[in-house]
């Protein structure tokens, strides 16, 4: 009896033991970005587009459907500036248990471990291609991400740097630097302005509107239908004229 409750309590510590360490021990960005890979992409482009989704960081560009069309929009207009750019998407985590335990973790933390990864990744590129323009883009946790990011680098890398940062979470820190531009829908976003009640409303109603819709025949995601409600989706659009002059603006003084 005695040894088969030790053996449970060691089978439980073992347990518990798994859970924890990630947020401990394990680091949540993958191996797949690395300056020498962006080296070697970026080598016929003179904009270099580092791109973070939102929810765990790690959807592709060509599956963030609620952020496509404004780093395509972005493009567009490099290429009307006479810029050739090229995107890059920077993952935070990785799609495991224990990848996502520890993107909560840094989550929690302000993104302190990811945009420090980030922002070193960021200086080895300033300085192995000083001829290249970077323009860092994130959606909502990835906002505040690259807002973050673009505070920890230095100031010769920031000559070389700007950032488009849309619908930071209300509780995410704003720099309020003229080198980052910050979108909120035109103040549509319910999760930038931080509206407890809307942000309620939102999680109860969005599930019935997306049962509603697939029994319509719609093929969209829960996901999908809860940012549409809050003001959380965003397309070019309504942001071209915010990003537009922003980028005539700003991309001639980069070094």
């Amino acid at each position: 009896m005695f040894r088969a409750l030790t053996l449970k309590k060691i089978l439980l510590f073992l347990m518990i033991g798994s859970f924890l360490l990630p947020f401990f021990f394990l680091e949540n960005i993958p191996g797949n970005f690395s300056s020498a890979r962006v080296l070697e992409l970026a080598k016929d482009s003179d904009v270099i587009i580092l791109f973070n989704s939102g929810g765990w960081g790690n959807t592709p560009l060509e599956k963030a459907v609620d952020f496509d069309s404004i780093v395509a929009g972005i493009q567009t207009t490099l290429s009307s500036l006479g810029h050739n750019s090229i995107v890059i998407s920077y993952y935070r985590t990785i799609g495991s248990l224990s990848g996502k335990i520890v993107g909560l973790r840094d989550f929690f933390d302000s993104f302190r471990f990811s945009s420090a990864s980030l922002a070193k990744e960021v200086e080895v590129l300033v300085d192995k291609l000083p001829d290249k323009k970077i323009i860092l883009v994130g959606l909502s946790a990835g906002g505040a991400l690259v807002n973050k990011t673009h505070d920890l680098i230095s100031k010769k890398a920031k000559d070389s740097v700007i950032t488009i940062a849309a619908g930071v979470p209300f509780w995410a820190n704003d720099s309020f630097s003229g080198d980052i531009l910050y979108l909120d829908n035109n103040g549509r976003d319910k999760l930038v302005a931080g509206k407890v009640e809307n942000l309620f409303a939102a999680l109860v109603f969005s599930p019935l509107k997306w049962l509603a819709a697939k029994v319509s025949g719609q093929d969209v995601s829960l996901t999908t239908v809860r940012n549409k409600i809050i003001g959380h989706s965003y397309d070019w659009p309504l942001a071209a004229p915010e990003i537009i002059p922003f980028l005539e603006k700003n991309i001639s003084k980069l070094q």
